[in-house]
């Protein structure tokens, strides 16, 4: 085969080649569909779209949505939102659910509301649909020390006016919790509370909790209420263990001190014992010294021995007494 017959398959080839190229980087199809549902998109805007690394079905058929909704949206405001990171199609959504809501909804503020992390269809359904919150069991002490358990019931509604820097749903559960245990706190007795549960919500629908949130309270339902712990008790209870810990401790330290006291008395009569002792055993001393120089005579001597037995025979008797009535009284 020649070159002369090769030249037509090569050329053939070359166009397939570049039709295919050609298909890939330009969405024919989806121009297409773009004109067969009445939007006008040239074929220059979707290769702009590519060069600026935009995939043109994220915002093509979102356009088309909302064009077949009546939405004033043009492609650079889809594009714009696609480039700073939006979700398009979730805005276009927001927007056709807000039209048919009659709820007045800009695109700048969707698009605002949509990259502030917010989900903006969920926001507009929920003004349509209010949604109900379920606090946990939140637990207040009434005055008389016994502790009430209540759950509520938050029924919220969006407000799309403060979705962009509103409190979220964390801040309303904790001001609710913060009403219901000030409300418990300030009843007399837990009896009152579980007699009129209804008094706690309208107390605290009757604070504006929602003020500074993205949502709009509608009502406070109390769904349960229980009766929890007597913490009066138990703390009066901890209060006399540590009194008397307080009064043991007290004890022990002035016992401590009368046993060092006595220690100390037994010390010095041990001390003044040993002076009688010492002192004593100076009175021979005395006596002989008393005796060389004539100061006493035997006979002084002899007397004060007598005087000495007689002490002593006067002690046994007395102790020998004093033995036999302690005999008698056992």
């Amino acid at each position: 085969m020649g070159y002369e017959e090769l030249l037509p398959i090569i050329v053939i080839g070359l166009i397939l080649i570049a039709v295919a190229i050609l298909l890939t980087f330009i969405p024919v199809m989806l121009w297409i569909s773009a004109l067969a549902a009445g939007v006008r998109v040239s074929i220059f805007t979707l290769v702009g779209m590519r060069l600026r690394r935009v995939v043109p079905a994220r915002v093509i058929n979102p356009l088309i949505k909302a064009h077949k909704a009546g939405l004033a949206v043009n492609t650079n405001q889809l594009e714009s939102h696609y480039l700073a990171g939006g979700n398009v199609d979730r805005v276009v959504n927001a927007l056709i659910a807000a039209q048919r809501a009659n709820i007045e909804l800009s695109f700048e503020r969707c698009a605002a509301i949509d990259l502030a992390g917010r989900d903006v269809l969920e926001a507009v359904q929920m003004s349509v649909n209010p949604k109900v919150i379920e606090t946990p069991f939140i637990a207040g002490i009434a005055m008389d020390g016994i502790e009430v358990k209540a759950k509520a019931r938050i029924t919220v509604r969006a407000n799309i006016d403060r979705l962009v820097g509103g409190a979220g749903e964390d801040t309303v559960i904790a001001r609710v919790g913060e009403g219901v245990v000030s409300t418990i706190g300030s009843s007399n007795t837990h009896k009152q509370v579980l007699e009129n549960p209804d008094s706690i919500s309208h107390n605290v629908l009757n604070r504006g909790l929602d003020a500074g949130t993205a949502f709009e309270i509608l009502s406070i339902d109390i769904a349960d209420v229980d009766v929890g712990k007597n913490i009066g008790a138990i703390l009066q209870t901890d209060q006399a263990e540590a009194d008397k810990n307080i009064a043991q401790a007290k004890a022990e330290e002035r016992r401590a001190m009368a046993v060092a006291k006595e220690q100390e008395m037994v010390a010095k009569v041990q001390e003044m014992r040993a002076k009688v002792v010492e002192a004593e055993a100076d009175v021979p001393l005395a006596l002989a010294e008393a005796l060389r120089s004539g100061n006493m005579g035997v006979m002084d001597y002899m007397n004060y021995k007598n005087i000495n037995a007689d002490t002593d025979m006067r002690d046994s008797i007395g102790k020998i007494s004093k033995d036999d009535e302690e005999e008698e009284d056992q």
